[in-house]
């Protein structure tokens, strides 16, 4: 057993020590690391400056009389957006032609309707183009009675609710 020891002593004394020098041996390393990385969502929202309002309200309305009311329509979201004017309802008892609007973006100076009050198909987006985040534009109605109405059109009416929309741009792909 005393020879037995011998062997096993500088044996597992050898053992130890190549374990040492494998464990402790030099290598080259390298570590990177990165911040938090994180995404955010959007906003789509929108600014109506008579939102809950008539654009236009007049009474006593006569032949050759001209109606303005102006509105100014601001994306106050973070996102690029298109935006449209849908005529929700409307109702008329004038005749043809006798009642007439015309709708302009006097931002633009683009005509967006022109035509007989009312006539503007009820629940049909009108497109108004692209917003960027901030943008605002002014909006004009123009209602005018015919100079040349007759007696029949007295007592008359016209009304129409407005729905302003907007609506996120086409998804995009970013490379980082």
């Amino acid at each position: 057993m005393r020879n037995t020891k011998k062997v096993l002593v500088p044996l597992a004394t050898l053992l130890a020590a190549g374990a040492i020098a494998v464990g402790s041996g030099a290598t080259f390393t390298s570590t990177t690391g990165n911040t938090i990385s994180a995404v955010t969502s959007g906003t789509l929202t929108q600014a109506n400056s008579k939102d809950g309002r008539a654009i236009f309200n007049l009474t006593d309305m006569k032949p050759g009389d001209t109606l303005n009311g102006t509105l100014t329509l601001t994306n106050t979201g973070s996102l690029p957006a298109k935006f449209s004017l849908t005529e929700s309802s409307s109702a008329t008892t004038f005749a043809k032609d006798v009642m007439t609007m015309t709708i302009t973006d006097t931002t633009t100076s683009q005509q967006v309707f022109k035509g007989s009050f009312g006539d503007l198909v009820d629940g049909s987006k009108n497109a108004l183009g692209e917003f960027a985040p901030g943008a605002a534009r002014d909006f004009r109605f123009t209602v005018a009675m015919d100079p040349a109405a007759g007696n029949d059109q007295q007592g008359k009416a016209a009304s129409a609710t407005y729905t302003w929309d907007s609506v996120q741009l086409d998804a995009t792909t970013s490379n980082q």
